[in-house]
């Protein structure tokens, strides 16, 4: 079987909502990204078999194939293909995982992974007007706990699932701000040190963003105390230890290692592995602790071989939780900060992580880096990656 291995990863800086990218149309931040992977390793775009993109909300602006006008709206030729994929939050490491396997069973020979989303444009939950999302027989599943006044409007709600798993875990509120303090403390620390510098495509829409724009330094845990909880009354979960809602987009590119030889590209890593794993859909988020476990099994490996893992900090109780379970060394768990700090444009964040994590391993020399995905659903990926040195 082939090897998958990544020659080069790229993305926007993230912009909050009503920021910098706000006027940007999420096709033309699709193409910024595309255009810049081509620019970076010097590819002919006619070579990329096929541009696989994630993206959530996929209304109105995000609707009519969004990885298909990218393509044509990065000038690229008019025979390469795009496809948009949805797996909630993780739609974009999803189309990273299927892109990789598309390269290793020989179907592709070079493909983009990536995804956009414009949250200030086509805000969360948007298109729920048209229609009552879930279906009945799942809400008859679960009507027990939907119908029992703790859900708002009766839906699924990852708020609520944030603070059921807080509670299951024992996490007090000073926990998760500490937590999330330290998230503004480290991706801070990464801008002014620069760590982001060679992964961050401008955009020629908004010129002044160079950083990623939801950063908010000073952030302590008493800053954080002030903020009230959102989804419970007595809850611990509040707009300070939740992801940020953003804009921006990413891509990867993917190949064989002989066909990066062919075209003189040097990889940065190799796919290692991947999973994909279900969990409870009322609290939602703790897909990743499954999926982590079987990801590790599949590729023998131990949480010790691993050098750095990208947890999407969609709520501070997710990636406490996953450590907790995982008994991960604390300095190793997103160690740039995370989405709690900069940010969560939910279709691109899968291939955020992942730009972040290849960087981050080639700067540090670390072999092994895992990234895991929570997800809308109680879904969740992992995939681990092997630095080429």
């Amino acid at each position: 079987m082939p090897d998958a291995v990544i020659v080069d990863a790229v993305r926007t800086p993230i912009g909050k909502r009503k920021g910098s990218l706000a006027e940007v149309h999420p096709v033309d931040l699709s193409a910024v990204v595309l255009r810049a992977l081509a620019e970076r390793t010097g590819i002919d775009p006619s070579v990329v078999d096929d541009v696989v993109w994630g993206c959530v909300n996929q209304v109105g602006d995000q609707a009519s194939q969004v990885g298909r006008y990218a393509v044509l709206a990065a000038g690229w030729p008019e025979s390469v293909p795009g496809v948009t994929i949805n797996r909630a939050c993780g739609s974009s490491q999803s189309s990273f995982d299927f892109a990789a396997g598309m390269v290793m069973s020989g179907q592709y020979d070079v493909v983009v992974a990536g995804g956009v989303e414009s949250m200030t444009r086509v805000p969360l939950g948007s298109g729920r007007d048209l229609g009552r999302p879930f279906g009945p027989l799942v809400r008859e599943r679960y009507a027990a706990d939907l119908t029992s006044g703790e859900f708002p409007g009766g839906d699924f709600n990852q708020g609520i699932g944030a603070e059921r798993i807080a509670a299951e875990w024992g996490f007090s509120r000073a926990q998760l701000d500490e937590y999330s303090a330290r998230s503004h403390a480290l991706a801070a620390a990464a801008i002014d040190a620069g760590a982001f510098d060679a992964q961050l495509a401008p955009v020629p829409d908004a010129p002044g963003l160079t950083a990623d724009e939801g950063l908010r330094r000073g952030t302590t845990p008493d800053t954080l105390a002030k903020l009230k909880p959102v989804f419970r009354e007595d809850g611990v979960i509040h707009a300070g230890n939740s992801s940020q809602i953003s804009d921006g987009a990413s891509a990867v590119l993917i190949t064989t290692p002989e066909r990066a030889a062919e075209l003189g590209l040097t990889p940065i890593a190799r796919y290692h592995g991947g999973a994909v794993s279900g969990a409870d859909p009322l609290k939602m988020l703790t897909g990743p602790i499954p999926a982590t476990a079987k990801v590790l099994k599949r590729t023998g490996l131990s949480v010790s071989d691993i050098g750095a893992f990208e947890v999407n900090e969609a709520f501070a109780p997710v990636p406490l939780a996953w450590q907790a379970e995982f008994g991960a060394d604390p300095d190793r768990l997103n160690p740039l900060g995370g989405a709690i700090a900069v940010g969560h444009p939910l279709g691109a964040s899968g291939t955020v992580l992942m730009t972040r994590l290849v960087h981050h391993m080639r700067d540090r020399d670390i072999r092994y880096g895992l990234q895991t995905m929570c997800e809308g659903g109680g879904t969740a990926n992992a995939t681990i990656v092997e630095l080429l040195r």
